[in-house]
């Protein structure tokens, strides 16, 4: 995806400045915003494929920004990528909660969010490929090539990283993985993301689930599995 659009809603010139550089090197577009107004408003009128927001904003913080942009109907499955001084398990645990696919903690090497990005650009991709066969499971249905998932007649309303784990199970039911193995298949191998992170992100899938929830079983001491019946 070189063409991609990326937008950047941060209000440091200096960062703007030096994510703008090193992003364009990679052949995609940008647009930039340093208010979080600003990125919405640019979010109502112009398609993107993958956005960078910064907690840190004046008058409405990242975290709200993401809030709102999540209700958004042609958003929802935009891979978000939190960028943070606020390194604290709290505030990641926060914006994985309300919808972030990832986050880096300032200062960062551009390399490495630039190596983000395109991890989220192929899952992006990965999620629209007609050649994707569909998965059942008990009531729940996805359907990668559609994008959508569904628990009886109800079509869930997931996040993109919930979805790539609904995808991850269902193609995969009475494996057991490791929490090291979930981040691999989701987001590649050596991906730092922290084991809590995960752990916050299965939650948060199986409460969209309700009672088929229960089908993601917790292995103590290992990782997970889904559990073909959950009787």
């Amino acid at each position: 995806m070189s063409k991609a659009v990326i937008l950047i809603i941060e209000d440091d010139p200096d960062i703007q400045e030096l994510l703008s550089l090193s992003l364009s090197k990679e052949g995609w577009n940008l647009l930039q915003a340093q208010t979080g107004e600003e990125g919405l408003k640019i979010l109502n009128s112009k398609k993107v494929n993958c956005i960078l927001l910064d907690i840190m904003l004046p008058e409405m913080d990242g975290l709200k920004v993401l809030k709102k942009l999540k209700e958004i109907d042609q958003c929802k499955n935009i891979p978000v990528i939190m960028t943070t001084a606020k390194g604290e398990e709290s505030d990641i645990i926060t914006g994985l909660e309300l919808g972030a696919d990832d986050y880096v903690v300032k200062p960062y090497s551009p390399k490495v969010l630039v190596a983000r990005i395109r991890v989220a650009l192929r899952r992006q991709e990965d999620n629209i490929d007609a050649s994707v066969t569909a998965w059942r499971q008990g009531e729940i249905k996805l359907d990668a090539a559609r994008h959508a998932a569904f628990c009886g007649e109800t079509r869930l309303d997931l996040f993109a990283t919930e979805f790539a784990l609904l995808k991850h199970f269902l193609s995969n039911p009475e494996i057991v993985f490791s929490r090291n193995q979930i981040i691999a298949a989701i987001h590649g191998h050596d991906y730092p993301v922290t084991d809590r992170s995960v752990d916050v992100q299965i939650l948060g899938l199986r409460k969209k689930l309700g009672k088929a929830g229960d089908m993601i079983e917790t292995i103590r001491g290992v990782g997970y599995r889904f559990r073909i019946s959950n009787e």
